[in-house]
């Protein structure tokens, strides 16, 4: 469709009045169509015109990392907390950047001036954040994991090619050094025959502090004034504020998060999902989940995928652990458990290099893989193994970018993204899969072809999650 300025400011507009009269009525929000708009074209000589929504916490981080590049120009913040403490640092530091409280308002003033787009709010809200951008033309980083459900990953694919933009999800170590080693060794055949995986997550999280036998969500407290708690909910059903829900709590809650393995598995498993093709698995069972209950994560979880059969690659048992007391087998000559610096500590606790440090085990046919989180590298084990193959392993490149720099390079098409949807929502839909398992407690057969679990209506339901409210359902038309 070719490119209409004045139909675009009219999509915004109503957009946002639409949205407005609808939160204020309770009447159904109709469907606009929005033009397809094409990415501006920027000159290598020209840096990146950024819109950062959710600037506290991570996504205050991932904009500093943005900005460090040098690669781009910040134009728009949007929180729905503007003037807690935890986005008053970025904006002192940048006090002339335009703020917004609510992304649709910012798309409706701003949309000719951004270029691309920063996503670091709740895994939760990702999704109509990003669909709005790219129907826009507008690029994004989206942080880990991709969506909170199977299905906004699904559209989230089909409508990153549908408006030709570039696409980035934020596992940082896939520009790091795990990633091009990883490519190294599959390609000269190091890694290859891959039968099992073990994946492990074993440090304090959020939701150990709280009491396995609740019988409801918290109850509703008053909502702090800086707080637009409405648009916090994002297209989910409402229930009322509580401290518990936000500021990197509602990462304890299946309604708002995805627990240690959407958190970590995108900087953990990543390599090993992209370069063996694992695509989606055809079982996903529940080995141990301590203090199971229906609103907050396990305590302690494993939680095993089978992946079938891939070319010429045999089927692979994928085994997550997470949980303090949940550790999983180590083979003979690991080694040691030191503190690997390559690897931040979680947003609750600190790695304990007592216990495993956060990463996996390969097992292949021939050799045996150790492997951290995020940018570390993997070494074979045992070490006499790994001293007999030194001189035969390959040279693996260095990375041309950071992830951050990796993404801004793409938008001024320089380079090509490293973890774009096409990859990364596959990733995140074996997360959806695993949660879904964790949260009914129970083994499930899933069909990767027509993407439905096989008897189990509940959990074909949870694959696309509740339905939106009224004022967001359109987001979910856009792809």
């Amino acid at each position: 469709m070719k490119h209409n300025p004045s139909s675009r400011r009219d999509f915004l507009r109503n957009l946002s009045l639409l949205t407005a009269t609808a939160a204020l009525s309770g009447a159904r929000l109709p469907l606009q169509a929005t033009p397809r708009s094409k990415p501006r074209k920027i000159a290598p000589s020209e840096k990146v015109n950024l819109a950062c929504v959710g600037i506290g916490f991570r996504g205050g981080e991932i904009i500093r990392e943005l900005y460090k590049t040098g690669l781009c120009n910040l134009v728009a913040f949007c929180d729905t907390d503007m003037g807690a403490p935890h986005t008053e640092a970025l904006l002192n530091d940048f006090p002339e950047v335009p703020r917004f409280n609510d992304f649709r308002r910012m798309f409706d003033k701003m949309a000719g001036s951004i270029d691309a787009v920063s996503v670091g709010t709740p895994d939760f809200s990702h999704f109509p954040v990003t669909m709005l951008a790219m129907s826009l033309g507008k690029h994004v980083y989206v942080e880990k994991p991709l969506s909170h459900t199977f299905e906004e990953s699904e559209l989230l694919m089909k409508a990153a090619r549908k408006y030709g933009v570039v696409t980035q999800m934020g596992n940082q170590g896939h520009s790091e050094a795990n990633y091009f080693q990883f490519k190294a060794w599959k390609e000269a055949g190091i890694i290859k025959d891959v039968t099992a995986i073990t994946a492990h997550m074993n440090n304090p999280r959020r939701w150990h502090v709280y009491d396995s036998n609740i019988k409801a969500l918290p109850a509703p407290q008053p909502v702090p004034p800086t707080l637009d708690w409405d648009t916090w909910l994002s297209a989910k059903p409402f229930v009322g504020y509580n401290k518990e829900f936000v500021n990197g709590q509602w990462r304890s809650w299946y309604n708002f998060g995805m627990g240690a393995l959407g958190d970590w598995g995108a900087h953990i498993l990543d390599t090993a999902h992209e370069f063996l093709e694992l695509g989606l698995p055809t079982e996903i069972e529940m080995k141990y989940a301590k203090g199971h209950n229906p609103f907050f994560f396990p305590y302690s979880s494993t939680i095993r995928f089978h992946f079938p059969e891939r070319k010429t690659m045999p089927a692979c048992e994928l085994t997550w652990y997470d949980g303090i007391d949940n550790l999983p087998p180590v083979p003979d000559g690991y080694g040691n458990v030191e503190l690997d610096p390559n690897i931040p500590a979680p947003g609750a606790g600190q790695i304990v290099p007592s216990k495993l440090n956060p990463g996996k085990i390969i097992y292949s046919k021939e050799l045996t893989f150790k492997g951290g989180s995020h940018g570390s590298t993997l070494s074979i084990i045992p070490e006499d193994k790994a001293r007999e193959m030194a001189s035969s392993l390959p040279e693996v490149p260095a990375a041309s970018s950071n992830h951050f720099a990796n993404f801004l390079l793409a938008c001024k098409g320089q380079e090509q993204s490293r973890s774009p949807f096409s990859v990364a929502g596959p990733l995140s839909q074996v997360f959806c899969l695993g949660v879904i398992a964790q949260r009914l407690n129970t083994g499930l057969t899933f069909d990767p072809e027509k993407k439905k679990f096989i008897g189990n209506k509940e959990a074909d339901e949870l694959l696309r999650g509740p339905e939106p409210r009224r004022d967001w359902r359109q987001f979910y038309r856009l792809a």
